[in-house]
């Protein structure tokens, strides 16, 4: 299996296929690289690259103490390791925020951004107690509960569901605690002003509980565009994959 070592000689699983612009895709906490599973047939006019955060996956959980500006050095040591010089970076629900860090620390690097369901922090009630009754859930030892809800989510067929539960099950449940405190912490909306590639904000038509934060993301970043995938809730790049993969398609032709 492919790693790239992250900082402290922590092994980082990763995945790429196909050859053109790079697009690095940064999943929630606990679901690791198989969230973009559906995202593949990218890969016949881009390079797509998915991974598993330290501590998901096939990833070592490391030693250091987990904060968002540490996960986006993973991603950093992930695209200097495969000797790429720009990339488009995509993250999902609590992977935008590290795809925001990555961005804000690393301007150089990045040539668009890509969120799907993304917040530059947590501020309402519902997101708020989403975060809290993870947490509750993994410090109570309910890491099973916890991959059959994200699987039965997120999956489209018995087998993808399936498939998903069983990767979160792998995710070390020390490490996974201290994501949800991390993102339930993470703020970096006073310096959205500082973003100057273009940004694709991607939000569910049925997904109102984040409409509030795709409002103010696009307020807030300057070149944003915002996009509703119709009838859709938050699991953008499993349920609603076909749409998705268009609109990175156009959002990237366009770079």
């Amino acid at each position: 299996m492919p790693y790239i070592t992250g900082t402290n000689q922590t092994q980082i699983y990763y995945e790429t296929h196909g050859e053109g612009k790079p697009i690095v895709f940064i999943h929630p906490p606990g679901m690791g690289h198989v969230t973009f599973k559906l995202q593949q047939p990218l890969s016949k006019k881009f390079q797509v690259i998915t991974f598993d955060l330290r501590g998901n996956g096939n990833s070592d959980p490391g030693t250091e103490d987990i904060t968002i500006s540490l996960l986006a050095t993973d991603i950093l040591q992930l695209i200097d390791q495969l000797a790429l010089e720009k990339v488009v970076v995509c993250g999902y629900s609590n992977g935008g925020s590290i795809a925001l860090e990555f961005a804000l620390s690393n301007p150089e690097r990045v040539e668009g951004i890509i969120l799907i369901g993304g917040f530059s922090e947590v501020n309402t009630f519902l997101l708020r107690s989403e975060f809290k009754l993870g947490i509750s859930t993994v410090k109570m030892k309910g890491l099973s509960v916890l991959a059959k809800v994200l699987g039965k989510a997120h999956g489209t067929t018995k087998e993808y569901k399936k498939e998903i539960e069983q990767y979160v099950k792998k995710a070390n449940v020390n490490i996974l605690y201290q994501m949800y405190i991390r993102g339930l912490e993470y703020n970096c909306s006073h310096r959205l002003k500082d973003i100057k590639v273009p940004v694709l904000l991607v939000d569910g038509s049925f997904d109102f509980y984040m409409h509030s934060y795709q409002r103010f993301l696009e307020k807030e970043i300057p070149n944003a565009e915002r996009v509703f995938v119709n009838k859709a809730r938050h699991q953008v790049p499993t349920r609603h994959a076909h749409t998705f993969n268009q609109l990175i398609e156009t959002f990237i032709e366009k770079l």
